[in-house]
This record gives C-alpha cells, sequence and structure tokens, in this order.
C-alpha cells in the first residue's frame, strides 16, 4: 500500500482524536445553537423590516405636505431595485437561514446574509434621498 498523505494533510489534522476524526467539525454546544437561533431571528427580522417598510423608508418626507418625497432623479433605479432585489433578498434571507444551519460556517452565512440585507436598505435609502 502506498502512503498518499502529504505533509499538508498531516498538518490539517494535528489535535484530532485520532485519524477517523480528522475533517469532522465539533459538535454545536446549547450555547452554539441557541446563538444560531438568534441571528437566525435576527435576519428574519430584518429581511421583514427591509422588505415591507425599507420601501417606504426610502419615499417617505417629513416637510413634504403629503408625506411623499417629490420627484426622484433616479426614481426608477429605485422602482427596479424595490420590484426585483427586494424579492431576492427575501428569498435570500431563506438561503441564509437554511444555510446557517450547515455544519461548517453557519455564522459567516448568516454574516453575508446580514449585510447584503443592510446594503440593500441602505441603497434604497439613498436612491430614495436623491430628487430633482
Amino acid at each position: 500500500m502506498e502512503n498518499t498523505k502529504t505533509a499538508a494533510d498531516g498538518a490539517a489534522c494535528e489535535g484530532a482524536a485520532g485519524p477517523d476524526r480528522c475533517g469532522v467539525p465539533r459538535r454545536r454546544t446549547a450555547v452554539g445553537w441557541a446563538g444560531l437561533v438568534v441571528l437566525a431571528v435576527g435576519v428574519l427580522l430584518l429581511g421583514v423590516f427591509v422588505g415591507l417598510v425599507g420601501p417606504l423608508f426610502a419615499i417617505a418626507c417629513d416637510s413634504c405636505p403629503d408625506g411623499v418625497r417629490g420627484p426622484r432623479r433616479l426614481g426608477d433605479a429605485l422602482i427596479a431595485i424595490t420590484r426585483y432585489a427586494v424579492p431576492l433578498a427575501t428569498l435570500g434571507t431563506l438561503g441564509t437561514i437554511m444555510g446557517m444551519f450547515h455544519p461548517r460556517g453557519g455564522a459567516r452565512v448568516a454574516g453575508i446574509g446580514l449585510g447584503a440585507l443592510v446594503v440593500l436598505l441602505i441603497l434604497m435609502v439613498a436612491l430614495g434621498q436623491s430628487t430633482a
């Protein structure tokens, strides 16, 4: 039999309980699961907020008589983002929640999903602020 293990493979498995434990992720504790559940609820709430309230924040105006901002220079872009990107981000939120409970990289997936939602909200508000 040939030895096909390389030096990099051996370095990655150092500290493992045995050769069978190499590459197997550690099991999550109850605190880890609770943290992921709290993070999932946060992603869902932010997704609902961005989907329902974000477009309203983009066109809201305190000093306008009817409460809605006047003609927008980039109004077509705002409508396109609201019509296409917000539903995709909402579906992405569900994908983020499913990916969070994957054995590897759950918090990283949640961070990416939260970041995408925050960027979308900031983009909508910025486009809504650009009046003619």
